[in-house]
């Protein structure tokens, strides 16, 4: 489909390339293109450039830059963090908590980690999408070698109580892991001082380009390698190094802090005005999902009676772009694993839709999105 003009409300899924991550990049996908591995001089300049990336991000984080190692993404971050930390401690034993509503690559994981034999725990949460740090305390025992919970959702927009679990982590020597990959950049997260071990990041989350991310690793937990090979990585994940993907994540995560608050503030107020109205104007509309700890360019709403495969087409078709929390299954609309343990009936008859905002997006174009659903 060809648009006349496009507006893009989905940036939870990926975010518009920043021009200065793009700028950053191009002379690593020009002239500069060598294997920062190599060993003549032209390559120096890109081994330079990585590691100037990993300060920067290690900055960002008040990390070290010893503690940041480059992934292909979010996905590949957890998996590693998980799995690594089940290796690490398997002489202590085989126990994991986690949540309902981790991402499916936590969930997945974890799910294969049981088949090998591992024990893991999914806590539930309340209505808003919050899991209780009582339940978090309640559920360790003396096998418990990992707690996972992500910082926001990704459905709902919902922040976690990540500081609160970092301590009963803390309090009883065990892993915390947490996948930061829809609140990095959104929120300035600094993981020792909140007790995080392990913090997965996405660059094209929040500016950046795909296939980059990072995995923190605390200095004082002894992980060990993801990918064996060369040795790239301080030998910890093997395989030629993305040195324009790590550039630009860097120049992105730069830009947003040098903008965070700015671009906050933007996003709140195109998402209040969003919901605002949505929930006046639209019949029984609600927003899900906590109305107070939530990120910024989250909304994420029902609509009764609706379909949200129809919504995301009809929007799509004035060329705008959001995302729905349903999925069409041989007729049958059936929601998200986030919704279900918030406490929604499995079989429904309303659509629940995501519009991630960014600090780019108008009022204009909001007024665009809602007269559609209302004429839905």
């Amino acid at each position: 489909m060809k648009y006349e003009k496009k507006i893009y409300f989905d940036h939870a899924a990926t975010a518009p390339l920043l021009k200065e991550a793009k700028a950053a990049m191009e002379p690593f996908l020009g002239e500069d293109f060598e294997n920062p591995a190599s060993g003549y001089t032209p390559a120096a300049k890109c081994r330079e450039a990585v590691e100037n990336a990993r300060g920067q991000m290690a900055y960002f984080m008040r990390a070290r830059p010893e503690e940041i190692f480059f992934t292909s993404g979010g996905t590949e971050s957890d998996n590693w963090a998980i799995r690594g930390a089940v290796e690490l401690e398997k002489k202590r034993g085989n126990h994991i908590i986690t949540t309902q509503i981790e991402h499916p690559a936590v969930l997945n994981t974890c799910k294969y980690l049981e088949k090998q034999g591992c024990r893991v725990t999914y806590l539930p949460v309340d209505h808003r999408g919050v899991v209780s740090v009582e339940d978090v305390k309640n559920a360790i025992t003396a096998e418990t070698v990992l707690i996972s919970v992500m910082y926001a959702n990704n459905e709902v927009g919902t922040i976690e109580p990540v500081r609160a679990i970092g301590r009963v982590a803390a309090a009883a020597g065990i892993l915390f892991h947490v996948d930061a990959v829809q609140a990095f950049g959104q929120i300035s997260i600094f993981p020792e001082s909140m007790g995080i071990d392990l913090m997965s990041i996405s660059g094209h989350k929040f500016g950046g380009p795909k296939g980059i991310g990072a995995l923190y690793v605390n200095r004082q937990v002894p992980f060990g390698p993801l990918i064996f090979g060369g040795g790239q990585e301080s030998g910890m994940r093997s395989g030629t190094t993305n040195v324009p993907g790590i550039v630009g994540m860097a120049a992105a995560a730069s830009q947003w802090n040098r903008n965070r608050e700015r671009w906050n503030r933007s996003e709140r107020r195109i998402r209040d005005y969003f919901v605002r109205r949505a929930l006046k104007e639209i019949p029984g509309a609600t927003l899900t999902g906590s109305a107070e700890n939530r990120l910024s360019g989250n909304a994420h709403i029902t609509i009764p009676a609706s379909n949200g495969i129809e919504c995301i087409r009809a929007l799509d078709e004035r060329g705008i772009m959001a995302s729905t929390g349903s999925a069409c299954s041989t007729g049958r609309k059936k929601i998200s694993h986030v919704l279900l343990a918030m406490g929604y009936p499995e079989e429904a008859d309303y659509a629940a839709l995501r519009f991630t905002f960014g600090p780019e997006n108008t009022p204009e174009e909001v007024d665009e999105a809602l007269e559609v659903l209302k004429s839905l």
